[in-house]
């Protein structure tokens, strides 16, 4: 019986220790890959980045457009509340949010939980003390942002409507600062 307890105990402390190496070496590798600025995208994708429009539910029932926020900086993060990376980037975007709202940012969080969980994402967001939109994503919406299959995944909007940068996989705060700020400045040079 001890024998096969030792067992159960070795392997389970060899999964968390492969599961620890899978995440260092994803976070390793997309680092300085994944986050990508308007320099970095070619010219012709820059005329042709549009943000797609869309109508969703927040998690109280309010229908939230994305072309509501025109003329305003936008940051929309796809996540799920089974993301772990996600849960690591929460706390930051709340606080970057509080830091640049007056500036003109807007954060729109979508929600790729099943559409069953809305309780779930609600519960998520009122533990989390989330203080910009929650809106309950779908499958068309990901699609129409290339697919959203690898969460978290953050777009970059101008207060014209257009993407100006991209994130995929879990960045750091000061990468989400970094775009944050170079939004707003582009965004108030041209309207300010």
């Amino acid at each position: 019986m001890r024998q096969v307890q030792i067992v159960k105990t070795k392997t389970n402390v060899i999964g968390v220790v492969i599961l620890g190496l899978a995440f260092f070496f994803y976070g390793a590798s997309h680092r300085s890959s994944g986050v990508r600025s308007t320099e970095s995208l070619s010219p012709a994708s820059k005329e042709s980045r549009s943000a797609p429009d869309f109508e969703l539910k927040t998690v109280d029932g309010r229908a939230v457009k994305l072309s509501a926020f025109r003329g305003k900086a936008v940051v929309l993060n796809f996540w799920a509340t089974y993301c772990g990376p996600c849960r690591v980037e929460m706390p930051w975007l709340i606080e970057l949010y509080r830091q640049y709202q007056l500036q003109g940012l807007e954060i729109i969080g979508v929600s790729m939980d099943d559409p069953g969980e809305a309780q779930q994402v609600a519960d998520f967001v009122r533990e989390f003390g989330v203080n910009y939109t929650i809106v309950l994503g779908n499958h068309t919406v990901g699609d129409a942002y290339g697919g959203a299959r690898f969460l978290p995944q953050t777009f970059f909007i101008n207060r014209e409507g257009r993407i100006t940068g991209s994130a995929t996989g879990m960045k750091s705060k000061a990468d989400f600062e970094i775009l944050i700020r170079e939004l707003l400045a582009n965004a108030s040079h041209k309207f300010n």
